[in-house]
């Protein structure tokens, strides 16, 4: 019999379906049964990298209705996948003293810590949305659930409940090497302005986001038709979603080398399709790479845990990305540079770009040996 954490436990006994892959080709067609708790319906998803780090799910709210209110001691971040509508925030009884704010389709907030919400669904179809939490660490630290959800004390550093709390931020600065966005609202994550990260990639666009005081954070990337990320690796439990076109992922394991093709372990590399709404989350010291086959540029939105840029840093996310993921792994950092990577990594994106009717974009490169 297999043993469970303490969250898995949880979601096992929340009665609706638990979805396991290295990735979900589309969210929204995910099946999703009534959630009593909630009062809408919903899935959970467990992908191969998410390790504990982080949980995600989908949920849905009927037709013009409204979810249970509720609370709880984890970091939440909620992304629109599809509808209208409002949430209402207030801690402690103080209903009265509740910030409203409206969302629609792509748009992005955080919960603030054990801050009571509500969503509401202001259309005539049913919303769905989806959200990503840090519910395993405090799960499995605590082995409480009636914890979890019926703590008290209230995280006024975290949400004061003034009526701007909502409202888009125009604050961005640079940290770690990155544009950081502090707000705790994005209206839209599929149009909202990113900035230049060449490191990353050719015409590669990320600005990270701050939001409620949290250790989960998130950075929104856009890259060019015709091009492709260079290889990184990190903490598991990042999660990342497709917003715009379609490509391909190729993940694999550390111990594979920076040139698995060349050295024999092509069985090792993991490739997934994605299309807007797909999602996908490399497992922890893994290489991952992605690439555009489409004919529109490529945005991704990723959740993960803070260890470089943000306010509040999360230790182990920290200590694992080391120099960081703008850094090449010949420097220390766990970035790989176009020119060290394998050959055939190119060859099969210009092969797949063929199928696709897309010419190649890449800036030509000079490989060195390892």
């Amino acid at each position: 019999m297999k043993h469970l954490t303490s969250y898995e436990a949880w979601i096992k006994q929340e009665a609706i379906p638990i979805v396991e892959a290295y990735g979900v080709e589309d969210v929204t067609e995910l099946p999703r049964e009534p959630w009593p708790r909630t009062g809408g319906k919903g899935a959970f998803i467990q992908l191969k990298g998410m390790e504990s780090f982080t949980g995600m799910y989908v949920g849905e709210i009927p037709p013009a209705a409204a979810l249970n209110p509720e609370r709880h001691l984890y970091e939440e971040l909620i992304y629109i996948l599809q509808g209208a509508g409002s949430t209402e925030v207030w801690s402690g009884k103080n209903e009265k003293a509740k910030v409203h704010f409206e969302w629609q389709e792509g748009s992005l907030f955080a919960v603030p810590l054990n801050s009571w919400h509500r969503l509401h669904n202001g259309s005539r179809q049913p919303a769905l949305f989806l959200s990503v939490t840090s519910a395993p660490l405090m799960m499995d630290l605590l082995h409480d659930a009636d914890f979890v959800f019926g703590c008290d004390y209230i995280f006024d550093r975290r949400f004061d409940g003034r009526p701007d709390y909502f409202v888009t931020s125009n604050k961005r600065e640079e940290r770690g090497g990155f544009m950081v966005w502090d707000s705790n609202f994005i209206a839209d994550a599929r149009s909202a302005i990113t900035d230049p990260a060449e490191g990353k990639g050719s015409g590669v666009r990320i600005t990270t986001f701050d939001m409620g005081g949290s250790t989960l954070v998130g950075h929104i990337a856009e890259w060019p038709v015709g091009r492709y990320h260079k290889a990184h690796h990190h903490l598991g439990g990042a999660i990342l979603l497709i917003l715009r076109s379609e490509g391909y992922t190729l993940m694999w394991p550390e111990e594979a080398g920076a040139r698995p093709y060349r050295e024999g372990r092509s069985d090792q590399v993991i490739k997934v399709d994605w299309r807007e709404g797909s999602v996908f989350s490399p497992p922890t010291g893994w290489l991952h790479q992605h690439f555009n086959t489409g004919s529109k540029k490529a945005r991704q939105l990723a959740f993960r845990y803070s260890g470089q840029s943000g306010k509040y840093l999360l230790g182990i996310a920290k200590a694992l990305n080391r120099e960081g993921v703008r850094t090449s792994i010949r420097e220390g950092g766990t970035l790989l540079e176009y020119e060290d990577e394998d050959l055939q990594i190119r060859r099969d994106y210009e092969a797949a770009l063929k199928k696709t009717g897309v010419s190649m974009q890449m800036p030509p490169v000079a490989y060195r040996d390892l």
